[in-house]
């Protein structure tokens, strides 16, 4: 005996059932991507305006980006130098190395995280930022005015950058441009000394790229402190240069 089957309308309730999924689904990831651009490009922060000065270290300024994925077009130097799309992280180191170290990069383009080259050995030259590459964690201790790399994250595929403008045996300061709506220019960061190594407790940190001395200028503070009958100090500590030290007006972490 033969049983007949119903094909049609299954067939049809399946195909509907499957089809209202689909659009569900369809619609939910066009929700999450519309949020995820609204929370990294809007500013949340009513108190700040996107270009608002917000800090100094050495006289050069930090700026609010408000979300992190903000851009308000390319900041070029009065000679034509690149220093990035305002007012990214980025922007703000590689003017703050232009404006107060004199120093231009070779390479004036990449992401955060491409200042970090991780092929070099701990204090190696990296020649498309013509600075010295140390790694976290290192022999150098970290210094005022080293440029500080962060690795990518689940939320920041890009990394980031900062400046170190303090420096102590447990802790460094760093100054930074566009940590988020409610960031702040400035936060410390743990610092350990293992095995005769300095690391940066935050995982993140992938190490620090420190502008080379003059050799010519070495050699005469050298000669210097051995007039004065000094000791040599070896070059991982300077004393801080830093300015006023303001935080975001009225922001909350």
């Amino acid at each position: 005996m033969s049983v007949k089957t119903m094909k049609g309308p299954v067939s049809r309730t399946c195909y509907s059932r499957c089809r209202r999924i689909l659009l569900g689904l369809m619609a939910a990831f066009i929700l999450l991507l519309l949020s995820w651009r609204a929370a990294t490009h809007l500013n949340w922060n009513p108190r700040c305006e996107v270009g608002q000065e917000v800090d100094h270290l050495n006289n050069v300024t930090v700026f609010y980006n408000g979300g992190v994925g903000q851009t308000s077009g390319r900041n070029l130097a009065p000679d034509g130098y690149n220093l990035g799309i305002k007012y990214q992280c980025v922007e703000f180191v590689k003017r703050y190395y232009y404006e107060h170290l004199n120093h231009k990069m070779p390479d004036s383009y990449g992401h955060a995280k491409h200042f970090f080259n991780p092929t070099l050995a701990d204090g190696a030259l990296n020649t498309k930022r013509e600075l010295v590459q140390y790694t976290n964690a290192s022999e150098s201790k970290p210094r005022p005015d080293d440029l500080l790399v962060f690795g990518t994250s689940r939320l920041n595929r890009y990394g980031h950058v900062a400046i170190v403008s303090e420096v102590t045996d447990s802790d460094v300061e760093i100054v930074q441009q566009n940590p988020g709506p409610f960031g702040l220019s400035q936060e410390r960061l743990l610092l350990l000394l293992e095995n005769g190594r300095w690391r940066f407790e935050n995982s993140r940190v992938l190490g620090w790229l420190r502008k080379a001395p003059n050799p010519t200028v070495q050699r005469m503070e050298a000669r210097r402190l051995v007039q004065l009958n000094l000791p040599i100090l070896s070059g991982d500590y300077s004393p801080p240069r830093r300015d006023t030290g303001h935080f975001f007006p009225d922001t909350i972490f």
